[in-house]
């Protein structure tokens, strides 16, 4: 977390926390998401508009956590915003040497492999759990071919309770 939201959260203890304005999709991309998008449905049925601002993003990145309950957000200053999930909290990528980074950039350790019934291949990581990007799903089927990585069979719908984590904060409110 950025030191001057450390100083901001410590400034202004009591801010309200905000739900369904910000979603994370299966690509690794973020998503605003203001009152006519939130009115259209849920996330990701109505995303939003796309942030690609690379700084905006950055931040993001450098100040994404997860809380007790399993829910994920970005601190933004004294305020913290809870991240609709379209599958997983990470979206991760895979380079060479079998090495796995997520979305935000942060290399992850690989603990164990899963496939959902839609053929969708999730990791478990030293940081957390998350679905691998479309684009690297050649090179992970040649870890799994190879014995790198054996994936169990779970649904989709199981996968939050079993790793952990909430996929809309916004439900829990």
């Amino acid at each position: 977390m950025d030191d001057i939201v450390r100083q901001a959260i410590a400034k202004w203890p009591n801010v309200p926390h905000c739900y369904g304005w910000l979603g994370l999709d299966d690509r690794g991309s973020w998503y605003m998401r203001d009152d006519r998008t939130q009115a259209a449905g849920a996330f990701p049925a109505s995303k939003g508009s796309l942030l690609k601002h690379e700084k905006l993003v950055d931040f993001i990145h450098r100040n994404y956590e997860a809380d007790d309950r399993g829910c994920w957000f970005f601190q933004n200053g004294p305020q913290r915003v809870y991240v609709e999930l379209e599958s997983a909290p990470w979206v991760w990528r895979l380079g060479a040497g079998d090495s796995v980074t997520s979305h935000s950039g942060r290399a992850a350790a690989v603990r164990s492999c899963v496939m959902d019934e839609h053929g969708r291949l999730y990791l478990d990581t030293d940081i957390g759990f998350g679905l691998v990007h479309t684009l690297d799903m050649e090179q992970a089927s040649e870890a799994v071919e190879r014995g790198l990585w054996v994936p169990d069979e779970l649904a989709a719908g199981d996968l939050p309770a079993r790793f952990g984590f909430v996929r809309s904060p916004q439900t829990l409110e």
